[in-house]
Order: structure tokens, then C-alpha cells, then sequence
């Protein structure tokens, strides 16, 4: 397989990550009724997305070994398959570390995912209702972990 077909095969795993995780928001919030229901969809929404994000990146990072042991020692493939993976690597902790620090500071649970070809951190709290001082809170949070600008950061509630 080619160099280029291997980087469109890879973003589009990426990017089909993306489209799941929204995916997975929309119906999981859509599907919900009453209060009861709605504290289940979101406990079953963090754990089920957590779930999946690792099923998929523990995906890519065999596709990108299947990378770097096939490409030549030194060439651009295997230096960017290695990139890459050490990209991935350094946000999976990044994000592992913010949803713990989200959570110490009395946040019940939250997700949260770091852009790997952009600045975007989406942050998926859980909260009844996310005021102002939670969003700050938050962000402060991200900011002293990660150099991000705050039109990059999203918090989206869910209740």
C-alpha cells in the first residue's frame, strides 16, 4: 500500500471517530425521557464513549505499527506513522489526565477530546445544569494543563 493511500486510510479512521462520538451524543441525547432515564443515557453515554475511544485508538496504534514495521528504516512513512502514534499516545494521557482533574473538582463525570489535526478540545461535562462559574472552572482546568485558546475549547452539558 502506498504512503498516500495509508494517510487517507488513517485520516479517515480519524475522522470516522469523530462522526461516531457525535453520532453517539445525538442519540443518546434524542432517546432520553424522563429524569431516570436521562442520569442512566448519561452515565451509559461517558462509559460507552470511553469504551469506544479506546477500541479505536487502540485500532489506529496497530495500524500504525502495521506502518512502521513495514516501511524502511528512516523513510518519511515510518517517520510520520511514528509521529503520529506519539501524537495520539501524548493525547490519550492529556485527555485521561483532564477528565480526572475535571472529576476532582466535583464534576460527577466528564469526557474529554483533544484534536489531533487541530486546537479543538471539546470537553463533555456531566452536569445538571452548567453555569458560568462551572464553565471557568473548567476551563482554567484545560488551560493550566494544555496551551489552548479559548474559542478552541467547547463544554457541552450533559445532564
Amino acid at each position: 500500500m502506498s504512503k498516500k493511500k495509508k494517510i487517507i486510510v488513517l485520516s479517515c479512521m480519524i475522522a470516522l471517530l469523530a462522526v461516531t462520538a457525535v453520532f453517539n451524543f445525538v442519540f443518546t441525547t434524542q432517546n432520553v425521557r424522563s429524569d431516570e432515564t436521562v442520569q442512566t443515557a448519561a452515565s451509559n453515554y461517558f462509559t460507552q464513549y470511553r469504551s469506544e475511544r479506546l477500541t479505536n485508538r487502540n485500532e489506529e496504534l496497530l495500524q500504525l505499527d502495521s506502518v512502521i514495521a513495514n516501511a524502511e528504516e528512516g523513510s518519511l512513512e515510518m517517520n510520520d506513522a511514528l509521529k503520529m502514534k506519539i501524537s495520539l499516545t501524548e493525547n490519550t494521557e492529556k485527555e485521561m489526565l483532564l477528565e480526572n482533574l475535571i472529576r476532582a473538582y466535583g464534576f460527577e463525570d466528564a469526557v474529554v477530546v483533544i484534536g489531533l489535526q487541530s486546537d479543538n478540545v471539546n470537553v463533555m461535562a456531566k452536569s445538571p445544569e452548567l453555569t458560568a462559574d462551572d464553565a471557568v472552572v473548567i476551563y482554567s482546568i484545560i488551560s493550566e494543563e494544555i496551551s489552548v485558546s479559548p474559542e478552541n475549547v467547547k463544554i457541552i452539558p450533559i445532564s
